[in-house]
């Protein structure tokens, strides 16, 4: 302590010499030489000899500090390198560049040279990356920092001199040298913007920010390179965006620029007059820099301005350069939406932004980051018991590999749990994971047939949620989201759900699309709505009898459109008539990808919105109601266990006009000589809907049937009701719109092969097609327009008014039906028929194709869940992507067939009429 106290008493520009050599005994002495004095005295020393060579007033003694250095040396264990690194520190501090100059010229050959500096730069970012003195020893760090950097500047003028031109170019040595100035840049001490303001003023007054000085001479060593470049591209492309991603904007500016240059290098001297190594390479570290927390929205900005000005002003790189920096600007911002959003609690936000990158990747084909963010989605669902998303995040996997015995490479392993030599091995464990993961979504279809017939599975419900204003983050921000509700899930749970999710947001109460003022207020608005998934049903079903449970199926899944109803009023209100002002508008919403998937909810990518007329409404009610009451009945034909109750609501609301006001508001709206006048294109869609009304009788028929026969006597007055009402009901319907019987097929009990019964689902085109009709010789005719089987067929409350889903117009026209006529206005497409006279007496039948219905059981749900997964949606629209929009649409693939044993069935006999046609293409 007294020597301690006696050396910093001594002024530094006094006894310099007496200074020095006082400190050269003690270190001499064995006092020394115990630990503890060492360790006491040590940092004294080394401080006071840095302060010593520091005094630029006075000129360094170095015979002295020579002396003390050497002394310090001979008494130190090689354990000590924080010692040793001191005193090559104090050493380089003496040496100006004379002694830098005249020391490179003591090497008697190049590889004497090239050897030295190869040592130099390894230990040099050797000991930069060890972290030789403790990070709060600002000092120590700070003088270590500078006269490293004051040495390997030295030593790139000897690589400028000695080793650029193309005789004596030294690969390695250059390499070296680029990686040990990253390293410099890129240490922790030097990254000032970590310090507080006091300390970091400090530092740049007195050293400076070295990490420019340092970075200006990477710039301009690599520009020195010329033709070189090309060797050192892609291994230089991850050292440089380190450097540009430091926060300090004039280096990000100054070297941000290198990246085109690499780009121009590799298209000009590569031979294949693209960048492509570049990009895979920048794309790859870009990557694992942001995930590891570099990077920030400044930087994107900034480096899509540069490359953008850069390539813009190339000839031959002003397209696709342009296009890539669109491209790295759409990863940098799908990067930071990531790992900001990694941090927040909601997994939701966490699924949305991990999609969006894997999907990147996916488009760019990058396998490797791909299958890493594809476990990363995959272990999210599995938290959030998102059993069936899970799986399907692992088929992506699995469509990866082939059913080979091929090797697999090592990224497509992932997991270290998996060890499998080929990809069919890999393949085989994928899919025994999927299935257990559907099993516990309560969707394994693949074994149980019976379960697919029997077991109940409630269809959720699905929501459009729309994320408006600027408070929300980009990925939401400004869209229209479908979520699929979890089993029994309220529209009152899921908005609770959404609010807590964004407690600062405000909950929209209209359903109509937000005005500009909300998109762009910093506020959080959120709208949310239920949505009716619209049927997509494979082609192989389509006009024969599906079974229901597989019906139920395809009403909730397989689907990518949506639809949601608003009645509105156009023209003026008939005060006896309101359903005849009263217009449907209908907007459908198309999401980039079809549920269920990879997670719950998918971006909205088309909107489209149409306008259904009173009488379109009325033909898609009666349709849909038929069809509800046809399956009801076979129902209650083939299960006499199952509750009347339903039975009796839906016969109730139809057959008393006080309940529902009967077919007297179509009549007095549409079947009236004022409105075929005012609407003479309408004749075909009228006589469609009283084809309908007459279809509804035989229905109901057997529904009154059905429910006397499980009358009790609670039920007796409202059964005596309805079969009043029915009966002046009937009489009056086939009085004024003819008579149609159906065939007794319809209501058959037919047996599966397992004994079960299997049910189908008769749409509204089957039975009209497969009736009996006697019509009156009012009616003008008696063919009808199909629908098509892919409509979707939501539950109906019975209500005649009800809005419901959109039905097109199926495409397998009857024999004596022409081609439809294209008709942009009208949403039902005439179609031109034959003319011909028809008798009151006149039938026209077509017998029911004759085929076994369980072969339709086999034919679909297990294989199609594991055989065909829809691809991962697209990524976030930018405008590097092609100009042309993407065909989002989906198809639901087709069921796979099941070859039956027995030869197939023969073709269906034709009835003869009992009254024939004028016209034999009727028959």
């Amino acid at each position: 302590n007294l020597f301690g106290n006696f050396i910093q008493s001594i002024p530094d520009n006094q006894l310099v010499r007496q200074k020095l050599n006082c400190m050269t005994k003690i270190v001499e002495s064995d006092l020394f030489k115990q630990p503890e004095c060492r360790d006491a005295l040590l940092p004294l020393l080394i401080d006071q000899l840095s302060g010593q060579l520091d005094d630029n007033s006075n000129k360094p003694d170095h015979e002295a500090s020579s002396q003390l250095l050497s002394s310090i040396l001979e008494v130190l264990d090689r354990k000590d390198v924080g010692i040793f690194v001191a005193c090559m520190t104090a050493i380089l501090r003496q040496m100006n560049d004379y002694h830098y100059n005249h020391y490179i010229s003591t090497f008697k050959t190049r590889q004497d040279i090239i050897d030295f500096l190869m040592e130099t730069f390894i230990m040099f970012k050797d000991l930069i990356g060890k972290n030789v003195y403790a990070s709060d020893w600002m000092v120590m760090n700070m003088m270590q920092s500078r006269v490293f950097l004051r040495a390997v500047n030295q030593f790139t003028s000897v690589l400028n001199r000695c080793f650029l031109d193309q005789a004596s170019f030294e690969l390695q040595l250059w390499n070296n040298y680029f990686h040990l100035a990253v390293a410099f840049l890129t240490h922790e001490s030097l990254q000032l913007e970590t310090f507080s303001q006091a300390k970091r003023s400090k530092i740049i007054k007195k050293y400076g920010d070295m990490r420019k000085e340092i970075g200006f001479k990477i710039r301009d060593m690599w520009y020195n390179l010329g033709p070189h470049k090309i060797k050192f591209i892609p291994a230089m492309v991850g050292p440089i965006l380190e450097v540009t991603l430091v926060p300090e904007p004039e280096l990000r500016k100054a070297t941000i620029p290198i990246f085109f240059d690499m780009m121009q290098c590799e298209y000009n001297f590569s031979g294949n007059r693209n960048f492509q190594m570049f990009e895979n390479e920048l794309i790859a570290r870009l990557d694992q820099e942001v995930e590891g927390g570099r990077g920030d929205e400044q930087y994107k900005i900034l480096l899509e301005k540069l490359l953008l000005e850069h390539c813009r002003k190339h000839k031959y790189l002003s397209a696709s350069g342009e296009k890539f920096a669109w491209l790295v600007s759409s990863l940098l911002e799908n990067l930071l939406d990531y790992r900001t959003i990694m941090h927040d609690e909601s997994k939701e936000n966490r699924m949305s932004c991990t999609v969006n990158v894997l999907n990147f990747y996916k488009e760019k084909k990058r396998e490797d980051i791909y299958i890493r963010y594809l476990y990363k989605l995959r272990d999210l669902h599995t938290d959030c018991e998102n059993f069936t998303e899970a799986a399907y995040t692992l088929l992506l996997h699995a469509e990866l590999l082939q059913w080979s015995e091929k090797p697999c490479v090592p990224h497509l392993l992932q997991r270290d749990s998996y060890y499998v030599y080929s990809q069919q091995e890999l393949k085989e464990k994928l899919y025994q994971e999927i299935i257990s993961f559907f099993d516990r979504g309560k969707k394994k279809r693949a074994t149980f047939y019976e379960n697919i017939m029997k077991a109940m599975r409630p269809q959720p419900e699905y929501f459009a949620v729309g994320y408006y204003g600027q408070g929300f983050p980009s990925f939401l921000r400004n869209k229209i989201f479908i979520y699929r509700g979890k089993e029994y899930e309220r529209r009152e749970d899921f908005n609770l759900k959404l609010l807590t999710q964004f407690p600062s947001a405000e909950k929209m109460t209209s359903t109509a699309p937000p005005g500009d003022e909300i998109k762009s207020s910093p506020k959080q608005y959120v709208q949310c709505f239920i949505v009716k998934p619209v049927m997509n049903l494979p082609p192989n079903y389509k006009d024969k009898p599906v079974p229901e449970q597989i019906l139920n199926y395809y009403r909730a899944n397989e689907v990518q459109q949506f639809t949601h109803s608003r009645p509105f009023r156009k023209g003026e209100k008939d005060p006896e008539n309101e359903f005849a002002t009263m217009w449907i508008e209908r907007t459908t919403y198309t999401t980039a990808y079809s549920f269920p998937g990879i997670l719950k909810w998918f971006e909205v990518r088309q909107i489209s919105t149409e306008e259904i007329s009173p009488l379109e409404n009325a033909i898609e009610t009666m349709e849909l109601t038929n069809e509800k009451i046809s399956n009801i009945v076979q129902q209650h034909v083939w299960d006499r266990s199952l509750p009347v109750h339903p039975l009796s609501m839906l016969l109730n609301g139809i057959v008393d006009p006080a309940v529902m006001g009967g077919y007297t508001n179509y009549e007095k709206a549409f079947f009236t000589e004022k409105y075929l006048q005012e609407h003479p294109e309408d004749q075909d869609k009228i006589e469609l809907l009283k084809q309908l009304i007459a279809l509804q009788m035989p229905l109901l028929a057997e529904g009154i049937r059905i429910h006397g026969e499980k009358l009790t006597e609670q039920l007796k007055p409202l059964h005596d009701r309805l079969t009043a009402c029915f009966k002046e009901l009937k009489k009056k319907v086939e009085k004024q719109y003819g008579v149609i019987t159906l065939p007794p097929s319809l209501t058959e009990r037919k047996p599966s092969r397992s004994g079960s019964v299997v049910l189908p689902y008769i749409m509204s085109s089957t039975l009209r097609r497969l009736s009996v009709t006697s019509v009156a010789s009012s009616v003008v005719s008696t063919s009808s327009t199909s629908s098509d089987s892919t409509s979707s067929r939501p539950g109906s409350d019975g209500s005649i008014l009800e809005p419901l889903l959109e039905r097109r117009i199926s495409t397998a026209s009857r024999a004596e039906e022409l081609p439809v006529k294209e008709d942009g206005d009208n949403r039902i497409c005439k179609l031109k028929r034959k003319e011909w006279s028809i008798s009151k007496s006149q039938v026209i039948v077509e017998k029911e194709p004759e085929m076994e219905l369980t072969s339709k059981m086999s034919d679909g749900l297990p294989a199609a869940s594991l055989q065909s997964t829809p691809p991962p949606p697209p990524p976030k629209s930018k405008p590097y992507e092609n100009s042309n929009p993407r065909n989002s649409a989906e198809v639901a693939p087709p069921l796979p067939s099941r070859r039956e044993s027995k030869p197939p069935p023969p073709p269906p006999k034709t009835r003869k009429s009992s009254v024939l046609s004028s016209e034999q293409g009727l028959q």
